[in-house]
């Protein structure tokens, strides 16, 4: 066991050092140069930069003989910089939705396989939803966490599935995947998702999530509101509030390539 290990931290090491290497070349390195300096054996370079060519991590140069950093690796920095921005600016585009419906709002990001508040503005009525930043809660159960879900690819999902067990938090919790996945599909359809009382008993969520640029949730914006208060027109109001405050944080994406909040009209 501990000789796989070190294999596989070894392992780890040469990717790192590959990329690290050609960060500081902007003309590339090129097959040989690579496995003197970073002293690995050419029959064990060639197949790791194949893997890296083929997942977009590396590229071949202009000359067709030396390699440089690809757009994939790219693409991730990008992505976990607007991850990073958006849950320090929540804050202003929640306050923009609370003042349209008077309701308390979050913006969620996934943390393992569950969604965790980052920012959220309480509402204005006297009856009314806390949320803590910090309180993490189920995918399956949460409005935000829904949305987020739906998004995600059927190969994430599944391995989801895998991980997690639907378990009941109140009555209303749907806890049969088949279930589940009917709704997420509807979700799909419309853009926003709903948890009727099914993480808090007395509670109505109604969230739309937020993709990065390849389409894959960066986070969900949501809203709690008392079951006793919630009707279907409060519902349609919360729903388009929220798609206009996802595509007010989707503008944030310009200044990284471009990226867009995830919304139907």
């Amino acid at each position: 066991m501990a000789a796989e290990q070190n294999t596989q931290v070894k392992s780890a090491d040469r990717v790192l050092d590959l990329f690290e290497l050609l960060s500081r070349s902007s003309r590339g390195v090129s097959h040989s140069n690579i496995a003197d300096r970073l002293g690995i054996p050419k029959s064990s370079l060639t197949p790791l930069l194949r893997n890296m060519v083929l997942r977009g991590y590396v590229i071949l140069g202009a000359d067709g003989r030396s390699y440089q950093l690809g757009p994939q690796l790219l693409k991730l920095v990008r992505i976990g910089r607007i991850a990073s921005d958006l849950a320090k600016e929540a804050t202003s585009f929640l306050q923009q939705a609370t003042r349209e419906i008077g309701e308390t709002s979050a913006f969620n990001q996934l943390h393992d396989d569950q969604q965790e508040v980052v920012a959220t503005v309480t509402g204005r009525h006297r009856l009314t939803t806390h949320m803590k930043v910090g309180e993490v809660a189920p995918l399956y159960a949460t409005s935000g966490g829904k949305a987020m879900l739906a998004l995600m690819p059927e190969d994430y999902r599944n391995d989801y599935y895998k991980r997690v067990q639907l378990e009941a938090s109140t009555e209303s919790t749907i806890v049969r995947r088949a279930a589940l996945e009917k709704q997420l599909e509807e979700v799909r359809k419309t853009g926003v998702a709903y948890s009727f009382e099914e993480w808090t008993s007395g509670i109505v969520g109604v969230g739309v999530a937020v993709a990065g640029p390849d389409d894959f949730p960066i986070g969900s914006i949501n809203f709690a509101i008392p079951a006793a208060r919630y009707n279907e027109e409060l519902g349609k109001n919360a729903a388009r509030a929220l798609k206009r405050c996802a595509a007010d944080m989707g503008r944030l994406f310009d200044d990284f390539g471009g990226g867009f909040a995830k919304r139907s009209d």
